[in-house]
């Protein structure tokens, strides 16, 4: 695989970087398989019946469930992105704590509340 060309100074994006970069290599070998999921993930997050911010929140909830810190770092940025509040982000971080416990609790206050505010604070 190349060697990263880009270099974010900061862990949330370079988190994502690194995330994208996977996909790529992945396109590369297998290009109808990842075609076929960006098609699908794209249009589950179009506007619908449920708006945009509230997808993002449903997401980075089964993240945190899930213990997927690359979906954690990148669904609490699209959840600021579509100007999720703190408070919601915080409910969010109940919610998913009250179904998946000790774990979901501990990446919702730490890399959920950090890699938030990161991009929250981008936005202004």
């Amino acid at each position: 695989m190349e060697e990263n060309m880009e270099h974010h100074d900061n862990f949330f994006d370079q988190s994502i970087l690194d995330y994208k970069e996977g996909l790529n290599h992945l396109k590369e070998k297998l290009p109808k398989v990842t075609e076929g999921y960006f098609d699908f993930t794209e249009s589950c997050f179009e506007e619908g019946a449920l708006d945009q911010k509230t997808k993002q929140l449903l997401a980075l909830a089964i993240s945190i469930y899930a213990q997927d810190e690359y979906c954690i770092i990148y669904h609490s940025k699209g959840a600021a992105e579509h100007q999720a509040t703190e408070d919601e982000i915080m409910e969010t971080v109940a919610v998913t704590a009250a179904l998946g416990g000790g774990a979901a609790m501990a990446q919702g206050v730490s890399l959920t509340m950090d890699s938030y505010h990161h991009y929250a604070n981008q936005q202004h």
